[in-house]
């Protein structure tokens, strides 16, 4: 794949609102394709929002046909009921793009707007800011899930080449070789 012509989905998962953002890049020039959410306040079973966000997932790979995908990786923080839903909700996203061999990249939430910002600590407010520069967005949207969704697909953009990516996937082989305490064998 040439990565002066591709198409970049980014994703923030989450268990009430996941952001992605999807932009095309040609020329080493990137313009935005659409950022959305996918809101998940009104379902009060966990299990039927991991169905939705696979589910959502896998209709924007087969809408826009990514190349890659760039995804937030959970952060760590102190409620562990928290940080296991919102690992389920970036695995159940991670699987639908590995269900379509489509290579997944994570990217700490640091690193991310560092990317953007050059700050690793900016805030939604300085990244969506960045992001409507960069992309020539008329408005923001209400929520900043979508620009972080955004925010990941840029960061990858920008990331491209360099070796010190969080973790990268090709596919389910790739994922089980790169993490053999996650997956019992048989």
């Amino acid at each position: 794949m040439n990565i002066e012509d591709q198409i970049i989905l980014g994703i923030d998962p989450g268990t009430t609102i996941m952001g992605f953002g999807l932009i095309k890049v040609q020329n080493r020039q990137m313009n935005l394709i659409q950022m959305h959410e996918l809101q998940l306040k009104k379902i009060n079973n966990h299990y039927l929002k991991l169905q939705q966000i696979f589910s959502r997932t896998i209709g924007i790979i087969e809408e826009y046909h990514p190349d890659q995908i760039a995804i937030e990786a959970p952060f760590y923080g102190k409620n562990v009921q928290s940080m296991l839903k919102l690992g389920r909700a970036q695995g159940v996203a991670m699987a639908a793009g590995l269900y379509r061999e489509i290579p997944i990249t994570e990217y700490s939430p640091k690193k991310i707007k560092m990317a953007i910002t050059g700050n690793g600590n900016a805030s939604k407010q300085q990244v969506a800011k960045m992001l409507q520069s960069l992309l020539k967005i008329k408005e923001l949207p209400k929520n900043l899930d979508a620009t972080d969704g955004l925010a990941a697909a840029v960061c990858h953009f920008f990331n491209q080449g360099r070796s010190e990516i969080i973790k990268s996937y090709t596919g389910w082989q790739a994922y089980v070789n790169q993490n053999p305490k996650k997956v019992k064998s048989g």
